[in-house]
Formats: C-alpha cells, structure tokens, sequence
C-alpha cells in the first residue's frame, strides 16, 4: 500500500474482495497512466478499456478502466476526466509558461 502511495496520489482506495482485489480512483487518466508506468504495469496485454460519456446532469468525460494484478493484488482502477473545462487563454498560458521557465 505504501507503494502505491509513494508512486501515485490516489483520490480513494476500498477494498474490493477482502484478502484479493482492491478498487483504486485517480483523479486524472493521466495519473492513472503515470501508475502503470511507474509500477510496470503498462503491459500491452493488460486489460485496459476507455470510453466516454455524459453524467446525468449532462456534463461530458471521458474515462479509463484498468485491471491489473501487482504484488500479489487484483486492482480495478479508475480515472474519469471531464471534457468541458474550457481551455486556458493565450496570455494566460503564455504567462504560466514563463513562470515555469523561471
């Protein structure tokens, strides 16, 4: 468990079937992904799916499934990003690009 903290910032971790599998949420697909690399899950075989949708107050996402076995574990992992956020404006994204460069 520690392990999984230390690699990733999981936003929930339940236990799924005691004493088997654990249901773990990230907050972004990205994250999720981050964690499948770091833990050298990112196999090309490992049961993976993705798909959209709209909540029922019909704001859209998008989001990924992922079903690996680690340290002995069944995981159901899963992340969901919400596609309405609108995009950062030109000069805020050229201002924050500067201030990372900084």
């Amino acid at each position: 468990m520690a392990e999984l903290i230390l690699l990733t910032n999981p936003t929930a971790i339940r236990v799924h079937t005691p004493g088997v599998s654990l249901a773990v949420d990230f907050d972004s697909i990205a994250a999720l992904k981050s964690w499948l690399h770091l833990a050298g899950l990112n196999d090309p075989d490992m049961l993976t799916g993705e798909h959209t949708g709209t909540t029922d107050d019909g704001r859209p996402y998008r989001q990924m499934t992922a079903y690996p076995t680690w340290h002995g574990w069944e995981f159901y992992a899963l992340a969901t990003d919400y596609t309405d956020t609108p995009a950062l404006d030109a000069s805020t994204a050229d201002r924050l690009a500067a201030l990372a460069v900084a």
